[in-house]
C-alpha cells in the first residue's frame, strides 16, 4: 500500500517507546503481511488480465478505429503501473513474512532496502493516479472531437510521480533516516509533511477533478445523443444511463481504493499527540486490501459493458495455434464482433453497409462523431 506513515517505519527506531512503536509492531505482524500478500496477488492477476491483448474490433470507419486504439492504450498503461505497484507490495510482504529483520532497521543497509521498496510502490501508485486523470481528460477530448496528447500523458504520468516521490522521500530520509527522533514540531513538519503532501495532493486532485470531468462527459453524451437523432426514446435513454453508470462506477472504484488513505492522513495530523491506535491499525488493514485491489477494480470498470465479454488471448498461444501454411487467415472470415474496451471510445458501433448503399462513401459528420463516441463509452451497439 502507498502511505507516507509506513514509509516512516523505514527510519531508524525511536530512542524511546511511544504509540508509534506499538503501531509499528502491529504493522510488522504476520497477519498484516498476509493480507497484503493476498490482496497484491489478486491485484497482479487483475492487472495482467487488463494488459493482455483483446481481439481487434471490427470498425467501419478510420476515425472510430483510431479513437478506440487511443483509448485502449491509456487503459493498458494504467494497468502496467498497477501491475508494478502490486508487484512491489507482493515482494515487500513476502520478504517481511520470511525475514523479520527487514522491519527492524538497525543498520543503514536495511534502512536503504526498505526505503527503495517503499519508493518503488509509491512511485507506481502515484503513476496510476495520473493515468486515471489522463483517462478522464482524454475521454472529454474525444467527445469534443479533439486529438489526444500521448506524449504529454507519458511525461505527466511518469515524470511528475518521479519528482514527487524523490523529493518527498529525500526530505524524509536525508541525511540520516532519523525521522522518529525529531526534537521539535517544526522539525517534524519540515521532514515529514512534504512526503504527505507529495502523496495526498495528487490523490485528492483526482478525487476532485475526475468527477467534474465525468459530469461534463455525461452531459456531452446526452447532448450528442439527442442532437444526432433529434429524439430521446427508451433506447437513447438506456445508452445515456449506461454511460452515466459506468462513469459513476469508475469514480466509485477510485474512492473505495484511496479514501481510507485520506482519512488516515487526516487522523494522523489532527490527533498526532493522542493517536487512536486501534482506529489507525484498522484503517491500515483496510488500505492493505483496497490499495492493491485497484487493479482488479479497474479491470471491472474499464471493460466493455455490452456486446458480450472481452475476447482476451495470449499472443504466444495464438501464434502457435495458427500456421501460415495450414491455417491461413481467410479473407472471407466473418468480422469479429463490435469492439473491446478501450476508453473514451470504448466499443464504437460498427456501420454495416447494405446492398443499396454499398456504393455510397462512408463519412462521419460532427454529430455522427459524437453519437459514435457516446455509444462507444458504454459499449452499446
Amino acid at each position: 500500500m502507498a502511505d507516507p506513515t509506513i514509509q516512516t517505519f523505514c527510519c531508524h527506531q525511536p530512542d524511546k517507546a511511544d504509540s508509534s512503536v506499538d503501531i509499528m509492531q502491529a504493522f510488522n505482524s504476520n497477519s498484516y503481511s498476509t493480507v497484503c500478500l493476498i490482496s497484491s496477488s489478486i491485484g497482479i492477476l487483475g492487472a495482467v488480465y487488463q494488459v493482455l491483448p483483446r481481439e481487434e474490433p471490427y470498425l467501419s470507419h478510420r476515425w472510430l478505429t483510431q479513437s478506440t486504439t487511443r483509448g485502449r492504450q491509456l487503459v493498458v498503461w494504467l494497468a502496467v503501473a498497477d501491475l508494478l505497484a502490486s508487484l512491489g507490495v507482493f515482494i515487500r510482504s513476502a520478504l517481511w513474512l520470511n525475514y523479520k529483520s527487514l522491519m527492524n532497521p538497525d543498520s543503514d543497509s536495511t534502512v536503504l532496502f526498505c526505503a527503495i521498496v517503499s519508493a518503488w510502490i509509491q512511485y507506481f501508485y502515484t503513476a496510476t493516479w495520473f493515468w486515471t486523470l489522463c483517462y478522464a481528460i482524454d475521454m472529454r477530448l474525444v467527445l469534443r472531437e479533439r486529438p489526444g496528447h500521448p506524449v504529454l500523458y507519458h511525461l505527466c504520468c511518469w515524470l511528475i510521480p518521479g519528482i514527487l516521490t524523490s523529493v518527498g522521500l529525500s526530505i524524509l530520509y536525508i541525511p540520516d533516516a532519523n525521522c522518529h527522533n525529531l526534537k521539535s514540531l517544526g522539525s517534524a513538519v519540515l521532514h515529514i509533511l512534504p512526503n504527505y503532501l507529495a502523496t495526498y495532493v495528487p490523490m485528492a486532485l483526482v478525487m476532485v477533478v475526475n468527477p467534474i470531468l465525468y459530469c461534463d462527459v455525461a452531459r456531452a453524451v446526452h447532448t450528442a445523443v439527442v442532437c444526432s437523432l433529434a429524439q430521446f426514446t427508451s433506447k437513447e435513454r438506456g445508452l445515456v444511463d449506461t454511460v452515466r453508470l459506468k462513469l459513476a462506477l469508475i469514480n466509485l472504484a477510485f474512492y473505495v481504493c484511496w479514501l481510507p488513505n485520506i482519512i488516515n492522513g487526516v487522523l494522523l495530523w489532527t490527533l498526532w499527540y493522542d493517536l487512536p491506535s486501534n482506529v489507525i491499525i484498522s484503517l491500515w488493514y483496510i488500505m492493505a486490501v483496497t490499495n492493491p485491489l485497484q487493479a482488479l477494480f479497474n479491470s471491472m470498470v474499464y471493460r466493455r459493458w455490452t456486446g458480450g465479454p472481452d475476447k482476451v488471448y495470449i499472443p504466444c498461444r495464438k501464434l502457435s495455434g495458427r500456421s501460415a501454411l495450414n491455417d491461413p487467415m481467410d479473407d472471407d472470415r466473418p468480422p469479429p464482433p463490435d469492439s473491446t474496451e478501450s476508453t473514451p471510445l470504448l466499443d464504437a458501433p460498427s456501420t454495416k453497409s447494405t446492398a443499396s448503399n454499398s456504393s455510397l462513401p462512408v463519412s462521419l459528420t460532427p454529430s455522427s462523431h459524437q453519437r459514435a463516441a457516446a455509444s462507444s463509452i458504454s459499449g452499446a451497439k
